[in-house]
């Protein structure tokens, strides 16, 4: 059996809340950075070189081009999806980024 278990009693009960609740886009933007850096160690030269400029197109934000911002996402995605479990945290970090710059 899988999921969750739940008695509740008197009024008024809005039951388990499991979002975390929105992400502001630089809060996102932080926690992907810091997490490609913390991968950036595991990878050879060539990824290191793709999650560099990534990171920097994606700290230049701004006024950019979105097509810009959505390759460097999905450069340091690719990255760390290849490089496998080490890299799931980034995955994560470069969704929630999407999703709260409203690239998605």
């Amino acid at each position: 059996m899988s999921g969750d278990s739940v008695m509740q009693w008197g009024d008024h009960n809005i039951g388990i809340v499991k979002s975390e609740g929105a992400i502001s886009p630089q809060a996102a933007l932080e926690q992907l950075v810091g997490a490609a850096l913390q991968l950036r160690e595991r990878v050879s030269a060539s990824e290191c070189a793709v999650i560099d400029s990534s990171v920097e197109a994606l700290r230049a934000g701004g006024d950019q081009d979105p097509g810009r911002l959505r390759r460097a996402l999905a450069s340091i995605a690719g990255v760390a999806a290849l490089v496998g479990d080490v890299g799931v945290p980034v995955v994560g970090a470069a969704n929630r980024l999407m999703e709260a710059a409203g690239l998605r």
